[in-house]
């Protein structure tokens, strides 16, 4: 068990924990997307088209910040000591 939790294995566990996060991190973004456009249309829900639209858009955002911060979390954890 030691053995996995070394240093060796940071590139690992960033993946996991971004992994991790990115369904979350995705259904808030989109979830305050939509929120955000429902009030600019005064209370209408955006049509199923704009929804898929935002929630890629969503996706791409969430990818790129689960990445930035399992990779920062990572290297902390990890590599703080070096």
């Amino acid at each position: 068990m030691e053995a996995i939790l070394s240093p060796e294995y940071e590139w690992v566990w960033s993946v996991a924990l971004g992994v991790a996060m990115y369904f979350p991190v995705r259904q808030l973004i989109w979830v305050l997307a939509v929120r955000r456009q429902q009030r600019k249309a005064g209370g209408r829900l955006p049509d199923g088209e704009a929804q898929d639209a935002i929630k890629r858009r969503a996706g791409v955002t969430a990818a790129l910040l689960c990445l930035v911060l399992a990779a920062t979390y990572g290297g902390v954890m990890f590599g703080g000591g070096r």
